[in-house]
């Protein structure tokens, strides 16, 4: 069963569910682990998440089947320059970034020819960050996205998805490109807008908040390093998010101007509408 050494490097909330995921659906894998902060990679072994993590991700990838790139996206150039050299022939790489574009051009350039690149990106976590909030049923019954490019090796491809799916994922393939430009609209924008709607609060306004709006905003307890990363690989998507939403706010601006009531209730109806449609969706899915 694939994979049978596995090394995750930064081993945080999403590595560490990873490695305990593995560990109760994959049998006799063994699992190393990276982590820059000593106190993560001890956890990590206290928990079960890896059996050995390293200060340094040359020696955690060494003899590594599957190795994942588990670390803010910001750092992957630097760990894969790291990592290139160690890697053993065959040996297949993946994340877990949410962003594709960036990562897959470094892999092509960085990476030796006999590694095989394939980009990842599981639709789980939380606010939460660290690996004491770890779990082995994070990805029961989510997605993982796969962003294959043209020269991406098939049986590696085929590899990396069926990993995910051992894990309980369902798995759609897209190309880096319109996985970079959804995710900006259904994930990067809507932080950023969770962290707008906090900051544009008088403290008096904020004393009276009440369940809506700390659900709401609950993803803007996100770590901001890492959405930085994020913001900033994305840029392009994440701005051309922002103007179409500043319209559609221009058009709710333009029906007060205009006492409208007609054309507000229109607005707020077909919004709900989408979003019950997206909610049976889900659980659809979900029931599946």
């Amino acid at each position: 069963m694939f994979p049978k050494r596995l090394s995750i490097l930064g081993t945080g909330l999403l590595g560490g569910s990873i490695g305990l995921a593995v560990r109760s659906r994959i049998s006799n894998c063994k699992i190393t682990g990276y982590g820059h902060r000593a106190a993560t990679r001890e956890n990590a072994v206290k928990i079960g998440a890896v059996d050995q993590s390293y200060d340094n991700p040359s020696n955690a990838v060494r003899d590594c089947d599957l190795v994942i790139l588990a670390t803010p996206v910001g750092v992957f150039e630097s760990l894969l320059q790291m990592i290139a050299p160690a890697l053993s022939p065959g040996a297949i790489v993946t994340d877990v970034g949410s962003t594709k574009r960036n990562i897959v051009q470094l892999a092509e350039k960085i990476l030796p020819a006999h590694v095989h690149f394939i980009g990842s990106h599981p639709i789980a976590g939380s606010e939460k960050r660290g690996v004491d909030f770890a779990r082995a049923d994070l990805f029961e019954n989510a997605q993982c996205l796969i962003t294959p490019t043209s020269t991406s090796h098939a049986e590696a491809l085929a590899a990396v998805e069926g990993f995910w799916r051992q894990l309980g994922m369902r798995t759609l393939q897209l190309s880096p490109a319109a996985h970079d430009q959804y995710l900006a609209d259904i994930s990067h924008l809507p932080h950023a807008v969770a962290a707008a709607l906090v900051l544009m609060q008088s403290q008096a306004a904020l004393d009276l908040a009440g369940k809506g709006f700390i659900d709401t905003t609950r993803i803007a307890s996100g770590d901001a390093g890492l959405w930085r990363d994020i913001f900033l690989d994305n840029r392009d998507n994440l701005r051309n998010g922002a103007e179409r939403l500043r319209q559609n706010l221009d058009r709710l601006i333009e029906m007060l101007d205009q006492g409208d009531g007609a054309a507000i209730s229109q607005w707020l109806e077909q919004a709900s509408r989408r979003r019950d449609e997206l909610l049976q969706k889900k659980l659809k899915d979900l029931g599946s």
